[in-house]
């Protein structure tokens, strides 16, 4: 049975004119090393220029044809016949005869394979050092031969240094271009708010963030690596093959080119956008995959508890399997691209030949133009399998690009107020809050006051709405209506940073990094000395726990702190939060999950934290509650009643009967373990 990909909310399908041209964005912050990798790459092609230019005269003078240079300062049969010279001087008898082999001469040297114009300078230089490249004709010897031969491996060196410095160069700029845009879209998926957090699948989410922007470092490595040298070496190379042939009077051979281009570029586009689809199909499934994983790996208490390992793999393999097929779809399509490339290749050099054994085209003739055609092969090539790494980049680009173009951040004021204090109260305002997609508001005109030092315990069923408003006074949300204030001062216009300064919070699951335990009470103030987290600790009860182990302050925590127990972990948070000092304090009930000898050690951290801070407290137990200044009873998102422990117990409403309930299952629990 297929398996269903999970299509986020904010998927969408980008052009590819759209998508690269925002890569290049990307590319150009290193622009100048680009530039210079480019520039290499010309070079490096443009070294073909004197291969080819002497490539015909070679063929011609090991072929026993004349040779000659194609630009001379002074006649070339005036310099290269001393005997058209001698017959000048001859008897006007001699003249008709003489002029019969001067234009013989010329003829043969009209006929001759012509050498560049730059070999005269390679010829007086030669002289210099006592070597003559040419005979008294004009014509080369075995020297000039020999030099010939030495042009080639040292054109091949040159194009080989130029190619590393091409490569070298466009590939650092790619590399920094993807690890550019990876950290942009951490960082832009870390900015948004914990709504979207909780509509996303955080495995998936994490396989777009690591694992997409790998596909656009292979395009980008290939196109500005491997491919920045092809452009030049297919305009050189085609750009000899025309001048040759027109110079040549060869201009039908040119037909051909025209017929290959059709055979290359057709093929090509239509596999192009099947590799397209079936690439899409492979990135989803492998996020389906990457999410699977994840779910595994955070939830392995579970799957151990029930003895599902085997369920799972079973599982794992089926959306493995499912990802292979269309991986070997995406495969086929793409291989097919190379032999669709050499047939027409093929077909181009065969028609060619045909072409000039039916013309009686001379072999110096031929080779100045097969050679380019042959060198410009792994280019076409190259461009071929181009426009299906396109296609699958693409693919990968519109995962990306949907997620940096979501916006679901809380915004900073764009003149934000700086708050360094609290000095009065916190006042809620007719506060009303909907979470996208919800039926109805799970926050509803909710209005307290909470003065500075006051401890206010906020009390309901489940999903009654009482950690969205913990939430709000936080800052992972914002209401869509009223407001919350500290001090007078609207929360949406303080600073983030003074915001989260003012106002600390800890949850009922403390969240532990994997890192060290001085590190994990420390977090969020990197600048603290060992001394000050020490007392931290001490101040939590968690000083003499960390200090058994023999790694002490330095033992590792484990994934989500998994390496410690929930006593340990909620005491080390508790310590992170006394480290912080925030004078506003939101407690989500710490001590709901914990053993008695466990909860008293940890109830006792939390007193001392709670000592000279205004509290916002989430409570599931009641008990734990009793003496607030103020209790807010919410229902339907909607506070139902207010006051405190005791005026809400005599009143008989929700807040006493929530109270009674939490009494009888107390007891009943303490008299099944007295029976047992």
């Amino acid at each position: 049975m297929a398996k269903k990909y999970r299509v986020e909310f904010f998927d969408r399908e980008y052009g590819m004119r759209e998508a690269y041209a925002r890569v290049v964005k990307y590319a150009a912050r290193y622009r100048w090393r680009i530039a210079i990798g480019l520039l290499c790459g010309f070079v490096s092609a443009s070294a073909l220029i004197p291969f080819y230019q002497v490539l015909q005269p070679t063929v011609a003078a090991a072929g026993g044809e004349r040779v000659a240079f194609a630009q001379r300062s002074d006649s070339a049969a005036d310099k290269a016949a001393p005997e058209i010279r001698d017959a000048s001087a001859s008897p006007a008898g001699g003249d008709k005869m003489h002029g019969r082999k001067k234009n013989k001469i010329e003829k043969q040297i009209e006929r001759a394979a012509k050498l560049p114009s730059w070999f005269s300078t390679v010829e007086s230089v030669a002289a210099k050092l006592g070597f003559r490249l040419t005979d008294d004709r004009g014509g080369m010897q075995g020297a000039a031969l020999f030099l010939v031969v030495v042009i080639i491996p040292l054109v091949t060196l040159f194009r080989l240094l130029m190619g590393f410095l091409n490569g070298y160069f466009l590939t650092w700029a790619a590399t920094h271009a993807v690890a550019d845009l990876r950290n942009e879209m951490l960082e832009h998926t870390q900015k948004q708010s914990l709504e979207f957090f909780g509509r996303i699948d955080m495995g998936q989410i994490m396989a777009r963030v690591n694992g997409d922007p790998g596909q656009l470092q292979t395009i980008m490595t290939t196109i500005l690596s491997e491919l920045a040298l092809a452009p030049f070496v297919i305009a050189i190379s085609c750009g000899f093959v025309v001048k040759f042939a027109v110079e040549n009077n060869m201009a039908n051979a040119l037909f051909i080119l025209a017929i290959a281009v059709p055979l290359f570029i057709i093929p090509v586009v239509a596999l192009g956008r099947t590799m397209r689809k079936w690439s899409k199909r492979t990135l989803e499934r492998g996020s389906a995959i990457g999410s699977k994983i994840h779910e595994n790996l955070t939830g392995i208490r579970t799957i151990k508890a029930y003895n599902a390992e085997e369920i799972e793999d079973h599982r794992f393999r089926n959306f493995f399997n499912y990802q292979l097929k269309s991986m070997m779809r995406a495969l086929r399509v793409g291989l097919m691209t190379g032999p669709i490339v050499e047939t027409a290749g093929l077909i181009l050099v065969g028609v060619f030949v045909v072409w000039c054994f039916a013309f009686r085209i001379p072999l110096s003739n031929v080779m100045p133009m097969l050679v380019p055609l042959m060198m410009v092969y792994k280019p076409v090539k190259d461009f071929s399998k181009l426009q299906v790494q396109l296609q699958n980049s693409l693919a990968a680009l519109s995962r990306i690009f949907s997620l940096l173009d979501l916006d679901m951040e809380i915004k900073e004021s764009p003149h934000p107020v700086r708050k360094a204090s609290f000095d009065d109260a916190i006042r809620f305002s007719g506060v009303t809050f909907s979470y996208r997609g919800a039926s109805k508001p799970a926050v509803s005109d909710f209005s307290a006051e909470m003065p500075r030092g006051s401890f206010t315990a906020i009390v309901g069923e489940t999903g009654s709405g009482k950690s969205t408003a913990a939430s709000l006074l936080l800052r992972f949300f914002d209401p869509q209506e009223g407001t919350i204030s500290i001090d007078g001062v609207d929360l949406r216009d303080i600073s983030f940073a003074d915001a989260h300064r003012l106002v600390g919070f800890v949850m009922q699951e403390a969240i532990l990094f994997n890192d060290t335990i001085e590190e994990n009470i420390r977090y969020g103030m990197p600048d603290a000395t060992k001394e000050q987290v020490v007392a931290a600790a001490k101040l939590a009860n968690a000083h003499d726990f960390i200090m058994s182990q023999p790694e002490g302050y330095d033992r590792l925590c484990g994934e989500k702190g998994f390496a410690l127990s929930g006593g340990e972990r909620q005491r080390v948070a508790i310590a992170r939060a006394m480290l912080r000092n925030p004078p506003i304090l939101v407690l989500d009930e710490a001590t709901s999950a914990l053993d008695t000898v466990t909860e008293k050690q940890v109830q006792e951290a939390i007193e001392k934290l709670m000592e000279n801070r205004t509290v916002l407290a989430i409570a599931h137990r009641l008990s734990t509650i009793q003496n607030a200044d103020m209790i807010l009873v919410m229902k339907d998102g909607r506070i139902v009643e207010r006051g405190t422990h005791s005026s809400l117990y005599a009143a008989n409403g929700i807040y006493r009967r929530l109270c009674d309930m939490q009494h009888s299952k107390t007891t009943t629990n303490e008299d099944s373990g007295l029976q047992g």
